[in-house]
């Protein structure tokens, strides 16, 4: 899959969001990179940096820098054996760095299936 195929399934995979969830979203660019950096482990598939809208205060907006959700291609492309895989992977990796976003941790979103 090439690179812009990739961010395709990545931009449809973010308008699958539901609208009354994709309003709530605040302050989050979404990346595409091919690898993740040190200290990443390198079969990572996606990444959520930032602060949660759950621990975010008075004293967040203050020049408080855009959330990151950085969804990586080449770890992706080498758990997925076809294109329908990779689509699949994706989306199901864009909803878990979301959630990641409204507080949601991983033991909690590997019970509700998107671990």
């Amino acid at each position: 899959m090439s690179e812009e195929e990739f961010e395709d399934a990545v931009a449809d995979a973010l308008d699958e969001i539901p609208a009354e969830l994709a309003r709530l979203v605040d302050n989050v660019v979404v990346l595409v990179a091919d690898d993740p950096e040190p200290p990443l482990p390198p079969d990572l598939l996606g990444v959520y940096e930032g602060t949660p809208l759950t621990e975010r205060g008075s004293w967040w907006a203050a020049g408080s820098l855009p959330d990151r959700i950085t969804v990586f291609r080449n770890p992706t492309l080498a758990v997925c054996a076809d294109r329908d895989e990779v689509v699949d992977e994706v989306r199901t990796t864009v909803v878990h760095e979301v959630a990641h976003h409204f507080g949601i941790d991983d033991e909690r979103l590997h019970e509700l299936g998107w671990g």
